[in-house]
């Protein structure tokens, strides 16, 4: 849903891709062919001399919403590293994973304490439409009314 709703507005969407010569691309059920920038890196954090060039040249932009895989690792990493340079970052909790749940909590536990704001898809979707008259909201609503799956995180009253 966050990627889907990316393109009915002036939200850019910058794409690294951990080694996708040896892990592979990103899977084809997200589209991603109309992101800003797309970036192979074999470092964790995202922030790579690319992105942080393309995100420095946006520096009226000071709020940067994550999501990905892993949480423990990449999603982490470049949170933690963002919030070191200045940024207000959110990561979606519900199209952010791990291999394993401990991990995934535990790295939401981490960033939290860090500064970065977790939040669901839902909510940041309606927050950047801020209200029903949004030119778009028909077809957001559309996109956030499909039925997502358990994220199982409510298991985990620690969040």
């Amino acid at each position: 849903a966050v990627v889907s709703t990316q393109s009915t507005g002036d939200i850019p969407l910058v794409v690294t891709e951990q080694y996708p010569k040896g892990l592979g691309a990103t899977c084809s059920e997200l589209d991603i062919e109309h992101c800003s920038i797309r970036c192979p890196k074999t470092k964790f954090s995202m922030v790579v001399p690319d992105v942080k060039s393309y995100l420095e040249a946006k520096d009226d932009r000071k709020t940067i919403v994550l999501f990905g895989i892993e949480a423990h690792v990449c999603v982490q990493q470049t949170a933690l590293d963002l919030v070191s340079l200045g940024y207000d970052v959110h990561v979606i909790v519900d199209a952010t994973s791990s291999r394993t749940d401990t991990d995934r909590v535990f790295a939401f536990q981490r960033m939290r304490q860090a500064g970065v704001f977790l939040t669901t898809s839902e909510s940041m979707i309606l927050s950047l439409a801020g209200a029903s008259d949004h030119p778009q909201f028909r077809q957001l609503q559309k996109i956030i009314m499909t039925e997502a799956e358990d994220t199982k995180l409510l298991s985990f009253p620690t969040l």
